[in-house]
């Protein structure tokens, strides 16, 4: 309302000043103009009385109204006054009931953070009637027992657990629990021991309570946890078990086989290099009636194919058969392979061992049997002197070896190398003197002096062929080093034998065939081109181009004789000298033309009668006639026209040549 007034007083105050200056300008008097608005304003006045009082219950009425206006603004002042006093009240309410609302929130998130643990730590804890009753009452072979055996195991742990962090809810179950381990472990034990001392009745088959064991093999980890000096009593109980269990099975089965072993064995006398019949030999027919000698390999090598993972030997049954020494020796280590590989994986899985503690486990359990094998082994090897045989056994401990390592088996690899420790030096001396018993041999003293394959050469190439052939899946440096020296040897003697007969070309007969003789065994034995075949071969081959110029040189000698005469006077341009072998060439063409279907006859009766391979007496037969055939063409190229005119036409001889041609 003051601003209102205040409005009003300068719209008044502009038009006074706005009149002022209009009486200015008109020159109007002051005086009188000031008397003038005087009287207007009495004028003014008595007019607003009268319409005061004309207005005065008007005025009046207003007056109360605003009166009572006021009245009632001021109590509606003092409820607003009381309101706000309210709302502030309000406010500080909410505030508290927000932070009242907050940690009500916050103690629910704990609450319910805490439920879980705490549901799951009382489940844990507590101890179940279905848990005792499980535990004492429900035989332990049954499911029951396995889940609640389980649950006491989980149980136990986590009192351990609690226990260390000193949790006072331990107490509370803590002789519960303990009792309930006495009775399971005491439940436990009872079974596994149960279970073992079936191992010890006759004729059993242990793999059943083995396989049982297993199945329960929860059983010793429980108590291995919880009691380690009983469980250090079952697995002592266990050792002691099986160790009598398979030193009285493999004792008693390895001298049963014993039983079935050949009589006749060789003997320090039954060397390469010793003739038939000396000494009443190995050798001699009778010791051949059940097999073969010891230089042939025949079906001996069976025992590393075929027969290899086959049913061991059952000597009750097979008692009136007769066995060789590695076929015997090849059932014992494959019934030790099969035990021991099964009786390692079983003592890893159900004792909870690995590594060292395996293998020292394993040693306990087999370390007799083994050191008994060995001892079997050792005994053998003093007296033996088949090398097949020894060299047959150490092939089958390598793939024995391979065949536990496949299995994932290594903890007979120290037995293994013991019997290797026994049976390569044994092997070595016997080829050392097998090698020396060749390099004795003296040609001079041996009733046997044909011109065919020497029994020494056929045993030679028998006994390689075998050792190569055996050797091929696992190759030995030292024995490759034996069988050159032995090698060489043979070679030394076939020359010294070669040298007991009179002529070159008998010499050369003898040569050839025992080099081929020994050629064809290796080829047919070995894989591979073998450094020994490839040696022999190139004898062959040498002693072959000899022998075919010592065949031809008797019949066709001059002409022969000729051709290299003729030739070397070409190739040394010397025509004169040439020309005077006419009269030579003469006479040779008359011989040549009156005799050499005569001689092609005797060079083919003679070859096929000193080699009893026809298909080497043939094959040199071809080739001595190819010579001829190549000497005859130089010969005609030396002749002059004259001396041409006389000799036989080469296509008459090609024919003749083809009646000698065979399909060996």
């Amino acid at each position: 309302m003051s601003e209102t007034g205040d409005m009003t007083m300068i719209l008044d105050k502009n038009l006074e000043d706005l009149e002022i200056q209009e009486v200015l300008k008109n020159g109007t008097d002051l005086r009188e103009y000031a008397l003038q608005i005087d009287k207007s304003i009495k004028e003014a006045e008595k007019n607003s009385v009268a319409d005061y009082l004309k207005e005065s219950e008007n005025i009046a009425s207003l007056h109360n109204q605003i009166e009572d206006c006021d009245s009632i603004l001021a109590k509606m002042e003092s409820m607003l006054l009381v309101f706000q006093n309210d709302l502030g009240s309000i406010s500080n309410e909410i505030i508290s009931l927000q932070k009242r609302s907050v940690n009500m929130s916050v103690q629910l998130s704990n609450r319910q953070a805490l439920k879980g643990p705490l549901s799951s730590f009382i489940e844990d804890m507590a101890v179940s009637e279905t848990l005792i009753f499980g535990i004492n009452n429900v035989p332990v072979i049954d499911k029951e027992f396995m889940i609640q055996l389980a649950i006491l195991n989980q149980k136990l742990n986590f009192v351990k657990e609690q226990n260390f962090k000193e949790t006072k809810a331990c107490h509370d179950v803590k002789d519960v629990l303990e009792k309930l381990k006495i009775k399971a472990v005491s439940k436990i034990r009872t079974y596994i021991l149960e279970q073992i001392y079936k191992f010890r009745k006759p004729m059993a088959n242990y793999q059943i309570p083995q396989n049982a064991m297993l199945k329960y093999k929860f059983f010793f980890e429980f108590i291995l946890a919880n009691e380690r000096n009983i469980a250090q009593e079952i697995c002592n109980e266990y050792i002691d078990t099986l160790s009598k269990v398979y030193y009285s099975y493999f004792k008693s089965y390895a001298s049963r086989l014993d039983k079935l072993k050949y009589e006749e064995v060789p003997t320090k006398d039954d060397l390469m290099g010793i003739e038939d019949g000396s000494k009443g030999g190995f050798f001699q027919k009778s010791n051949l009636k059940n097999k073969s000698t010891i230089f042939t390999i025949g079906n001996r090598g069976d025992v590393l194919a075929q027969q290899l993972e086959a049913p061991i030997i059952v000597p009750h049954v097979q008692q009136k058969t007769k066995y060789s020494y590695e076929a015997l020796f090849r059932s014992l280590q494959y019934a030790l392979v099969d035990n021991s590989c099964r009786e390692y994986l079983f003592t890893t899985e159900f004792f909870h061992v690995k590594g060292s503690h395996a293998q020292e486990l394993f040693d306990r359990i087999l370390g007799k049997t083994l050191s008994l094998l060995v001892k079997n082994v050792e005994n053998y090897v003093l007296e033996c002197y088949d090398c097949l045989a020894l060299f047959l056994c150490i092939q089958l401990i390598n793939r024995y070896r391979w065949m536990c390592h496949k299995r994932a088996v290594a903890a007979l690899d120290s037995y293994w190398d013991s019997l290797l420790s026994s049976l390569w030096p044994r092997l070595e001396f016997v080829l050392k003197l097998n090698i020396q018993s060749v390099r004795d041999c003296d040609p001079a003293k041996l009733s046997n002096k044909e011109m065919g394959p020497h029994y020494i050469t056929r045993r030679y190439a028998e006994f390689s062929a075998a050792m190569l052939s055996l050797s091929e899946q696992f190759p030995s440096e030292e024995l490759s080093n034996l069988l050159l020296v032995l090698q060489d040897e043979v070679h030394c003697f076939l020359l010294k034998m070669a040298a007991e007969f009179p002529q070159r070309i008998q010499q050369l007969i003898f040569l050839i065939n025992n080099y081929d003789m020994v050629l064809s065994i290796l080829m047919e034995r070995t894989r591979d081109n073998t450094k020994e075949a490839e040696s022999f071969r190139e004898q062959l081959q040498a002693r072959s181009t000899e022998y075919v110029e010592e065949i031809l040189s008797p019949h066709f000698g001059g002409l022969m004789q000729f051709v290299k005469e003729g030739e070397q006077l070409q190739e040394s341009g010397k025509k004169n000298e040439l020309a005077n072998l006419e009269k030579k060439s003469l006479s040779l063409v008359t011989s040549f033309t009156a005799g050499w279907k005569k001689s092609l006859e005797e060079i083919h009766r003679e070859v096929l009668v000193s080699f009893p391979n026809l298909v080497t007496g043939s094959g040199l037969l071809q080739m001595a006639l190819t010579n001829f055939v190549q000497y005859y063409h130089k010969f005609v190229k030396l002749l002059t026209p004259n001396a041409r005119t006389q000799l036989v036409n080469i296509h008459v001889i090609m024919v003749e040549i083809k009646k000698y041609k065979t399909n060996y």
